[in-house]
């Protein structure tokens, strides 16, 4: 008897070669040789064939790029954010994604503290300042910037993330507050010794502001020019989270007219293309999407998305129960209103 076809796999970009070789012990993989971006009929015509897809943001996926893949089942994204992914209508279409949270955790928050204190003292201005053969003698009022220890940290976004860059501030003796869609258990407040406040609250109070909240529709240049406004003029604003977050003409505005001292940004609103007026500001620090950019948190983050593709399709020790799926509830109710589901039981 002829053998049973293998599952096929679309890896929409080029990882880490060894990891990702664990796919190729369930399913044959078509895999893609260097960086791509991949406009949306390309990711239509990958998709077409293929049981399972591992991605990452660069790969936007809604309705019209899973129309025609009828074989296709789960979708693992290697990110904790997933915004390049229509939720809603993977769901409508009976696919299981995943996610990959926990393993970056502590690495982005070492890396939000990293930004905030280089907007906060300066450090990238400075940094061009000698570059440029500017310093030619000491002074004693150069590049002053603001303090960090001391301070008052605003945590906007108080997931896992949050929490960490909140636990980091005790060193500093910080007082921290945070604002939430909805308050934290009193536990949980204790453990990050973090107080909370309503969201106007959080901007006139913090000096330094911190950005860890998913996008959304909603959160859409929810830092506008009246929030913006709210900050005190020696706040420093620091943006992990992700770009349309921050309304960038209106953060340019108040970093030129000196209504907010400095601002660090690892995510933009048109990634990889950026606001030219960003980039002719001294005051603001710019880093290329980096904040979970250590080696060993970006091999974490894709073999759990590995664990995530095989489980979900049916494979490995724990098939059909991945480690991080964003909508399994919402498949089951599909499938106990009668509805047509996915995942490792099922197919359309």
């Amino acid at each position: 008897m002829p053998m049973p076809e293998r599952p096929r796999v679309w890896v929409s970009q080029p990882l880490f070669d060894d990891v990702v070789a664990r796919l190729g012990e369930h399913f044959d993989l078509v895999a893609t040789a260097q960086v791509t971006k991949h406009g949306p009929e390309a990711i239509a015509v990958a998709l077409r064939d293929v049981d399972g897809a591992l991605v990452t943001l660069n790969d936007p996926i809604g309705a019209a790029q899973v129309a025609g893949a009828g074989r296709l089942r789960a979708i693992a994204n290697v990110g904790v954010g997933y915004n390049n992914l229509d939720l809603p209508a993977l769901t409508a279409a009976g696919v299981l994604v995943t996610n990959t949270p926990d393993v970056l955790t502590e690495t982005t928050a070492d890396f939000g503290w990293a930004l905030m204190m280089a907007a906060a003292r300066r450090i990238g201005e400075a940094e061009r300042w000698l570059r440029e053969g500017q310093w030619r003698q000491w002074s004693f009022d150069s590049l002053l910037g603001g303090d960090v220890h001391g301070a008052t940290l605003g945590i906007l976004g108080m997931g896992r993330i949050g929490q960490a860059i909140a636990r980091r501030a005790a060193g500093f003796r910080m007082r921290v507050l945070y604002h939430n869609r909805s308050r934290l258990p009193e536990a949980v407040e204790r453990e990050s010794a973090a107080a909370y406040v309503g969201f106007e609250e959080l901007l006139a109070r913090a000096d330094h502001l911190i950005l860890v909240l998913p996008y959304s529709p909603q959160a859409h240049h929810l830092v506008d020019a009246a929030a913006l406004a709210r900050m005190q003029p020696h706040a420093t604003l620091t943006n992990i989270a992700r770009g349309g977050i921050v309304d960038e003409d209106a953060l340019a505005d108040a970093l030129e007219h000196g209504r907010l001292a400095a601002a660090g940004l690892d995510v933009f609103e048109g990634e990889p293309a950026l606001n030219p007026r960003l980039l002719s500001l001294r005051n603001v620090v710019l880093t290329p999407h980096i904040a979970s950019g250590s080696l060993a948190t970006r091999r974490a983050m894709v073999a759990l998305a590995v664990d995530n593709l095989i489980a979900a399709l049916g494979h490995g020790p724990d098939a059909g129960r991945p480690p991080s799926p964003l909508n399994a509830a919402q498949l089951a109710e599909r499938a106990g209103a009668g509805g047509r589901t996915m995942g490792a039981q099922g197919g359309r």
